[in-house]
């Protein structure tokens, strides 16, 4: 068995040790061997000083960091927003006092026309049969083994009613392979 790199959890490793993990603790956390973790911890010179638990206290929480960064971000685009309906508002403001447009009436949006005098068109149904439900997303997992590939589903499918009735009981497929999704159908079985 090829050994795992750990060079990619080096900053991860070197946390850990600072907080006085164990070695057995931060190997069965990164799936490899103790002594691989303990040769790759000599290597790089990763030890814990003051007895195995220095730096806990230390550990910045880096999900408030990230918080703060995602509400920054919501902000400058809600400023950005409000920048862009402003200029549109102020042009429009410039084509109506030249004329080019004319001013919408500013009425609730309650009545029923279009501005014309026609009766606006309703969208939407009223009553019946109801709509159909959309596709209800399932979990899954796609298992790569020595033996071949296999695709496994969560368990909840045997309740679904599309599944019961085209899928069940089916074992033949063809499968397409996309860069962004895999595609599995049913083959005629004719």
């Amino acid at each position: 068995m090829a050994r795992k790199s750990l060079k990619p959890q080096l900053n991860q490793i070197r946390v850990w040790v600072g907080q006085g993990r164990t070695d057995a603790w931060i190997a069965h956390q990164l799936e490899v061997p103790v002594a691989q973790l303990e040769t790759f911890k000599q290597e790089f010179e990763l030890t814990s000083t003051e007895g195995g638990v220095a730096g806990f206290d230390e550990v910045v929480d880096l999900r408030a960091a990230d918080d703060a960064q995602v509400a920054e971000a919501l902000e400058a685009e809600e400023a950005e927003q409000a920048k862009a309906a402003e200029e549109e508002a102020r042009l429009r403001a410039e084509r109506i006092a030249a004329g080019e447009e004319e001013p919408e009436d500013e009425s609730d949006g309650d009545d029923d026309s279009n501005g014309d005098g026609s009766p606006r068109a309703r969208r939407g149904r009223r009553g019946g049969r109801g709509r159909r439900s959309g596709a209800k997303t399932l979990e899954g997992s796609f298992d790569h083994g020595e033996e071949g590939y296999g695709l496994w589903l969560d368990p909840a499918i045997a309740e679904n009613a599309v599944y019961a009735e085209h899928w069940a009981g089916k074992r033949s497929v063809t499968v397409t392979v996309e860069a962004d999704r895999i595609v599995i159908r049913r083959a005629d079985d004719d």
